[in-house]
């Protein structure tokens, strides 16, 4: 309502499926979620439970609540990819260099890939929850898929996203599909099954465009999200409208473009300036 934006997000730490599903694990003030019992072994994996049904019956509340609250404004639903669901699994928190992961690959895939599917069916069923309550579309968030090489990535990350985007495949809505530094991975996580990519601030959208059309058949004919960089919100604002007007330009090469930002909003932002983003691209000739 502050901001007049587009949609709405159904945003919360993506850890929440695992603690739905019975896993012990608990925010962190200036760390982040940390679990009590990393799953590195067959026996800890076996010692997970599934998500339950009613264990969604919260969620599924909430988004109901939301959808109400927001009237004609759209909600997007959210959900972890499975290969950044699992590293939180495996390292036991957040972690950039992915040791434990990365340990797991190599020494036991077979382990490694039964955990990933063990992510996949929970997301999966995280997001359908809130499609049925009432969100408009999704939007999968591979937070820690850029850290991988592109073999790594399409052996072991990819296969498990594809399980994510195939299950939900059945519901009539968009479905975005996101990461940070995944430049190097584009054409990838669109085969994975998405009908939007969401691009990070580090690629230009023409650049995404051109790895895209030049990498996949379908590639042309999708639409991007992206691709604002939050460290500019605290710039001046002739800089900052400089570098809107560069993403919306860059954005026209694209099918159809949703601006956003390319990640995150930094903690310590001041709102009034995402409410003059929105005016201010909202003022744009040829944009709705």
């Amino acid at each position: 309502r502050r901001h007049s934006v587009d949609a709405g997000i159904f945003f919360s730490d993506i850890v929440v499926p695992l603690k739905l599903a019975g896993v012990e694990v608990s925010i962190v003030p200036g760390v982040g979620p940390v679990l009590e019992k990393p799953i590195r072994t067959r026996a800890a994996l076996e010692s997970l439970q599934a998500l339950e049904p009613q264990a969604l019956e919260p969620i599924a509340k909430a988004v109901s609540l939301t959808v109400a609250e927001l009237g004609a404004t759209p909600l997007i639903g959210f959900g972890g990819a499975p290969f950044t669901l699992a590293s939180y699994l495996i390292e036991g928190g957040p972690s950039r260099e992915l040791p434990a992961c990365r340990y797991l690959m190599k020494t036991d895939p077979k382990l490694f890939h039964d955990i990933l599917n063990y992510c996949a069916q929970i997301t999966a069923s995280f997001m359908r929850a809130q499609v049925l309550a009432g969100a408009s579309a999704l939007q999968l968030f591979d937070s820690w898929a850029g850290r991988l090489t592109l073999d790594d990535y399409v052996a072991f990350a990819q296969p498990h996203s594809k399980t994510v985007f195939d299950s939900l495949a059945d519901l009539p809505v968009a479905k975005v599909h996101f990461g940070v530094q995944t430049k190097h991975l584009l054409p990838e996580m669109l085969a994975a099954g998405a009908t939007v990519m969401g691009v990070d601030y580090e690629v230009p959208l023409s650049n995404a465009v051109q790895i895209l059309n030049n990498s996949d058949e379908n590639g042309a004919s999708i639409p991007l999200q992206g691709n604002i960089n939050p460290d500019l919100l605290k710039a001046d604002w002739d800089a900052l409208r400089a570098h809107i007007d560069e993403v919306i330009f860059e954005g026209k090469t694209a099918v159809s473009h949703i601006v956003n930002l390319g990640h995150g909003v930094p903690p310590h932002t001041n709102p009034d300036v995402l409410t003059r983003i929105v005016e201010y691209v909202h003022q744009q000739d040829g944009l709705q």
